[in-house]
């Protein structure tokens, strides 16, 4: 394994476990923990952003350079992701059964046209 490779696993690994902390502590109301879980789960987020400089310098890789279109695939990729997790809320917490596919559909949809969009079509 390089040491790369390594590295960024290392820190890919830190950064989940702060970010998954961090949600549990925000989102679960026994542990009424919401403001410093937000606090745990951003340095989480912050420690996926250094892994991804770390890794990119120590293989030598230009920094990424931000476009439109990089801007707008990430929008695209939240966007998918949140209405995604929206329709399975509508389904299995709040009992929207119709509404949750609809949304869940909807967000799986916007997901795969990532593949088009950052792939290209042959």
């Amino acid at each position: 394994m390089k040491r790369s490779s390594f590295m960024a696993m290392i820190l890919g690994a830190i950064s989940v476990m702060f970010l998954g902390i961090g949600m549990c502590m925000a989102l679960l109301p026994d542990w009424n923990a919401f403001k410093p879980g937000v606090v745990v789960g951003c340095v989480g987020l912050v420690f996926a952003m250094i892994t991804v400089v770390v890794w990119r310098k120590m293989e030598n890789k230009a920094p990424i350079r931000f476009s439109t279109k990089t801007v707008l695939t990430v929008l695209l990729g939240i966007a998918g992701a949140l209405l995604l997790g929206i329709g399975m809320c509508f389904t299995m917490v709040w009992g929207r059964l119709v509404a949750g596919i609809i949304l869940g559909v909807v967000g799986i949809i916007l997901l795969l046209c990532l593949i088009p969009i950052c792939k290209g079509i042959r």
